[in-house]
């Protein structure tokens, strides 16, 4: 199976290059004073701290569970060629996301048959801003963004072509995806279900699909597996990737956020808004295990404020979901937010508002249009409910999105291709009645 025959098409290094290019110009307009603050300087500190001390550390050396470690390691690995500027690993994430906008025309021309389409949607993909907007800081949506939607495109090839060299690369992907967010670790049950699902409709042999749904977790375990050693050394507790749950669930259910308009009801750092809780344990010498009782009373805190609310969750769970679809993304230390009055800031603003209400309408219709080969977008299916579950049962901003963003496009391109075989139907019938 040629998995990259890609490479001779002229079409694909247009879409790449187009894309790369977009990218490095909003790094070097919008993003060209940014300076890492909040997560993004926690994962500069860790992943220097990693090169320079052989510690995957935040504040001296103090060993974390916090993290999830792929991006910290590839920023500090590539600390070693470029010191702690931050530019060379923007860039990489320009490339990162130019390789996503690549992957989707891939999946439109195989899913489509159709290079026009294909085309288009690599070129929609390289312009848009729920993309490439994340390039300009130091947070892991886009190499999050990437894995997916290369784990997916492999998947979907894999209902084509049944490779052994695909299933084992889905597993590494698996595991880099897992690596990169806690939460990669779902998208392993997900990949069970789906294999499952399709040997019962006989897509797969039954013999295939345990196969699938055995081998690509395993390779994905086995590869996380020194890293959950690791955990396990530095916390004397089972934690597979990363930690952080509690902090997100105290920061989504406490009175502060229940009292905002629905808009506004995300997550407010527990630091803030529930501080005699957090104020129990140190902000710079909490080590793992401090971390994870600190994590442990964040979950229990946040339950009992649950169940002590119970009339006002219904509303939250409600804003949750919204939110998640707001079209432009706000965040303190995203670029656009952090350099407001530049020109090219305000037109990437006017942009981040602009296209994905579009996208969205066209990817409903896309999920209704392809209804009939449901079985080929089985994946997606679960993937977007997976994503919009989290954000329900967390909280939900447009960053969360981000992930799915590529999925959203490929479900818009089906809803164009739908439009187009209706319109070339309507002209079939025009010229049959005129005769």
């Amino acid at each position: 199976m040629k998995l990259m025959r890609w490479w001779p098409d002229r079409q694909a290094a247009i879409v790449f290059v187009l894309a790369l290019l977009v990218r490095v110009v909003y790094n070097f307009t919008v993003a060209l004073h940014y300076v890492p603050t909040r997560d993004s300087q926690q994962y500069r500190d860790i992943g220097l701290h990693l090169v320079q001390a052989h510690c995957f550390c935040l504040h001296g050396n103090i060993p974390t569970v916090y993290r999830a470690p792929l991006w910290p390691l590839l920023i500090g690995l590539l600390s070693l060629v470029s010191g702690s500027n931050n530019l060379s690993a923007r860039l990489l994430l320009c490339v990162l996301d130019a390789a996503t906008c690549l992957i989707i025309y891939l999946w439109v021309r195989d899913f489509l048959h159709t290079r026009r389409l294909a085309m288009l949607a690599g070129i929609v993909a390289a312009l848009y801003p729920g993309l490439y907007i994340y390039t300009g800081w130091l947070y892991s949506e886009t190499l999050y963004t990437f894995l997916l939607t290369t784990l997916g495109y492999v998947l979907y090839r894999l209902q084509r072509d049944r490779g052994v060299g695909l299933i084992i690369l889905a597993g590494v992907l698996l595991a880099l995806l897992a690596l990169a967010r806690p939460n990669g670790l779902l998208v392993g049950g997900l990949i069970v279900v789906w294999a499952l699902i399709l040997g019962r409709q006989r897509v797969f042999s039954w013999r295939f699909a345990w196969r699938v749904a055995v081998i690509i977790p395993l390779i994905a375990l086995l590869l996380i597996g020194p890293w959950t050693l690791r955990n396990y050394l530095v916390s004397q507790r089972f934690v597979p990737v990363a930690t952080g749950d509690g902090t997100v669930l105290l920061g989504s259910y406490n009175n502060q956020v229940a009292r905002k308009p629905w808009d506004q009801m995300t997550w407010s750092n527990p630091l803030r808004s529930v501080p005699e809780v957090s104020g129990a344990f140190p902000l710079y010498t909490c080590d793992a295990r401090c971390e994870m009782k600190r994590e442990d009373l964040y979950k229990a805190k946040s339950l009992q404020w649950m169940q002590t609310h119970l009339g006002e969750m219904p509303g939250l769970l409600i804003a949750h979901a919204l939110n998640m679809w707001i079209p432009a993304a706000h965040e303190a230390d995203l670029p656009t937010d952090r350099f407001p009055d530049q020109l090219s800031s305000r037109i990437v603003l006017v942009l981040m508002n602009a296209f994905p209400v579009p996208v969205f309408l066209l990817a409903a219709w896309g999920l209704i249009a392809s209804r009939r080969r449901w079985r080929e977008l089985l994946l997606v299916y679960l993937i977007l409910l997976s994503a919009i579950g989290e954000n329900v049962v967390l909280y939900g901003i447009p960053r969360f999105r981000a992930p799915i963003e590529p999925l959203l496009l490929l479900l818009a391109m089906c809803a164009l291709c739908s439009i187009r075989k209706y319109q070339a139907r309507q002209r079939m019938a025009a010229s049959t009645t005129a005769r």
